[in-house]
């Protein structure tokens, strides 16, 4: 029988060994905002937010990293996530499509179902400052998608 994994307990107990000497405050909302879609799903452009790191970034020293956003014709085999935290013995990042659905969503496109695939995917670090995150990873994101024209963005952390 396998035991839950207490992510909470573990990220606390990770976050005080990093150094830091006040306890890691999980981020809380009160209200969560929900936007209506301006058009149908298939007259939307859908864009790819992930915290997997591109291979490209992966010698960045994790606090260096930052928000950023890449084409998708640098849409790399596999990405780094060897440095990422969770359960690597249950599950695996191996299966490029099982956490980066570049290919599933190109299909729905084929079959009409959304309008296209955004021409560039977002990396945001996982990061552990809310401020930062806040501040300027989510803002970063929010305006590439801009620029991209994009309607709905696919959220895949790991």
């Amino acid at each position: 029988m396998s035991e839950d994994i207490r992510y909470i307990e573990r990220t606390r107990r990770f976050y005080e060994a990093q150094g830091f000497t006040t306890p890691y405050q999980w981020a809380e909302h009160t209200d969560t905002p929900f936007h209506v879609p301006a058009r149908p799903l298939a007259e939307s452009r859908v864009a790819i937010v992930t915290t997997a790191i591109h291979p490209d970034d992966e010698s960045t020293a994790m606090i260096g990293r930052k928000a950023r956003s890449i084409p998708l014709d640098d849409v790399p085999e596999n990405f780094f996530t060897d440095d990422l935290s969770w359960d690597k013995i249950t599950t695996h990042t191996r299966d490029r499509a099982s956490y980066f659905p570049l290919e599933p969503l190109a299909s729905l496109a084929t079959d009409g179902m959304i309008r296209d695939v955004a021409p560039r995917f977002h990396f945001v670090p996982t990061e552990y400052s809310q401020r930062f995150t806040v501040e300027s990873d989510a803002p970063a994101i929010v305006a590439a998608c801009g620029e991209d024209e994009v309607d709905v963005a696919v959220l895949v952390p790991l």
